[in-house]
């Protein structure tokens, strides 16, 4: 008791009591979720039910396409009990025309090959190539793949495990979109007593979120003739050659040809030697995905820096020309913005009490000549310049719409990072409720990523794309989810909304504005954008999308309905 004492001193010691009050709520509620996550795993990714299996198999013979999927596996050393166990998820699957290419790496103990020869007599669709030297994980890849015959290729790791019904769920996403190059899914960890937690719930492709974490990893697939394009796997990347790989086929293909299928269809085994124990486990793996990265932009011309991250993640700084861009900082406030950056551009005050929000900051652009539209809430502290050319530096980028950064109340608590879009379209918060320093979804509330929209509380955009879309649409949306529906504007012609969480703004005051989830401007938001009711594809749909980013533990359809 002494101790736990002296722990909740020193962490209001360190944070203040209201700070540390919120930490501890947001803790308590972690912890309160155990149980219920249990339950829901057990519905999901775990073993089929007969009836489950019948209802796959009847889908199968209504499927159009279907493609072999080749498994491809590398070896080495590896455990007995998990790799028999890895070999027989993969033939116990449902849907049957696959074929398990595996590479033995020259590996020293003896049971390797003997369980191997085992497996490939019992099954002629099981391929398996002996190699004479140890050449590490991307040589020994390279040689599964000179096996492969499927038109589709999944990467499978010698102590990991499918789910029976993996590879349906491919061949499902094929049958819906067969334009689909590159596959994943979401994935959960194991461990050796085949207990499950820590579910990866990952969004739809989110091209900068995979720029800091390599977030797609297990389960992957991809078309095979496109992995022979790219060359395969590249020596000199041992440790994140999956990352590489996904980055140079990513150079190949539109983000329209990626697809990403929400359910648990892998199972990472958390060994010792594995990133599913610790992220630690393999530390040289960090600063070669780093070099991955660089690379990918040397090849496609991106002038940015690619530096380390909190989490030994990976940071994309985009880099200014010089002279850089003007910049308008249009502020919401009749009062100056205060913190480290000195506005170093043109600043245009609007009042932000006005009737027509929407139409008081379109007449600011109006008046300003920047290059660069900052607008920005005037009770916001800002952040260093250093952070605020990060801002304008990635709303230069031809292909990102628009760029914030998260806005943390004055006790260190998130507000928002960001907007997720709820079943009835309106407007969640991202993060809100997170201390400052929390990782968040998948490290989304520390790394960068994209979002389906940002507030006009932040928000940098060039003025071309402004224009382009004909400003905030102060007709429809006077007082409240113009800026939304700018963003989704953007997003309709390709454009990506993106967050920097590293970029912090303090909020002084408390947030003044809320959205009114039963007005006439949502009514009208939800007619023109009914498209995002189902889901928004930057928010898993099995996760609540208040932006809590927590499981909805409520839904415990069976993974293979």
């Amino acid at each position: 008791m002494h101790e736990k004492f002296e722990t909740v001193r020193n962490t209001i010691a360190a944070y203040g009591i209201r700070r540390w009050w919120g930490r501890r709520r947001w803790w308590n509620r972690g912890r309160a979720n155990v149980e219920a996550l249990s339950r829901w795993l057990s519905s999901h990714g775990g073993l089929l039910a007969d009836q489950e299996i019948q209802s796959v198999r009847k889908a199968i013979e209504e499927f159009r396409l279907l493609p072999t999927i080749s498994v491809v596996m590398p070896v080495y050393d590896v455990d007995e009990r998990c790799v028999r166990l890895a070999i027989e998820s993969v033939m116990n699957q449902v849907y049957q025309k696959w074929e398990l290419c595996i590479a033995d790496d020259c590996s020293p103990s003896p049971h390797v090959r003997a369980v191997l020869n085992e497996y490939a007599s019992k099954d002629d669709r099981i391929k398996v190539v002996f190699r004479d030297t140890n050449g590490h994980i991307s040589a020994a890849s390279n040689s599964a793949l000179d096996l492969a015959t499927g038109e589709f290729t999944a990467l499978l790791d010698h102590d990991d495990e499918l789910t029976e019904d993996a590879l349906f769920h491919v061949v499902a996403a094929i049958n819906d979109d067969p334009t689909l190059e590159m596959i994943y899914s979401d994935e959960d960890v194991v461990n050796d007593r085949g207990e499950r937690y820590a579910p990866k719930l990952k969004p739809d492709w989110s091209r900068d979120l995979f720029y800091s974490v390599n977030y797609v990893t297990h389960f992957a697939v991809y078309r095979t003739a496109l992995l022979r394009k790219v060359g395969g796997f590249r020596i000199g990347f041992e440790g994140s050659q999956d990352y590489d790989l996904a980055l140079r086929i990513l150079e190949e293909l539109g983000d329209d040809a990626i697809g990403h299928i929400p359910h648990i269809l892998y199972h990472w085994r958390a060994i010792p030697g594995s990133v599913a124990l610790s992220g630690g486990e393999k530390a040289y793996a960090h600063e070669r995905a780093r070099e991955a990265i660089r690379e990918h932009f040397a090849r496609t011309s991106v002038q940015a820096d690619v530096v380390e991250s909190d989490f030994d993640l990976h940071r994309v700084i985009y880099r200014l020309s010089e002279p850089g861009p003007s910049v308008s900082f249009i502020v919401s406030s009749r009062d100056s913005v205060s913190g480290e950056a000195e506005l170093d551009g043109e600043v245009i005050f609007v009042g932000p009490d006005t009737a027509n929000r929407a139409e008081s900051l379109n007449g600011a652009v109006a008046r300003s000549i920047g290059e660069i539209l900052l607008f920005i809430d005037g009770d916001l502290t800002l952040p260093s310049r250093e952070r605020i050319n990060e801002l304008v530096a990635a709303a230069m980028q031809p292909e990102i719409g628009a760029v914030c950064g998260k806005i943390v109340g004055a006790v260190g608590v998130v507000e928002q990072s960001g907007i997720v879009l709820d079943a009835d379209l309106s407007p969640g918060l991202a993060h809100h409720g997170y201390p400052r320093d929390a990782p968040g979804n998948l490290f989304r509330n520390r790394q960068i990523g994209n979002v389906s929209a940002i507030s006009a509380a932040c928000m940098a955009i060039r003025r071309s794309t402004f224009d382009s879309v004909g400003g905030f649409d102060h007709a429809e949306f006077p007082s409240e989810l113009f800026d939304i529906d700018l963003c989704l504007k953007l997003r309709d012609r390709k454009q990506r909304i993106v967050v920097l969480p590293h970029v912090e703004l303090i909020r002084r005051g408390e947030p003044n504005r809320v959205h009114d989830k039963s007005g006439d401007a949502l009514r009208r938001f939800q007619e023109r954008w009914s498209k995002y009711t189902d889901r928004d594809p930057f928010c898993n749909s099995n996760l609540k999308r208040d932006g809590s980013f927590e499981i909805d533990v409520q839904d415990v359809t069976p993974s293979g309905q």
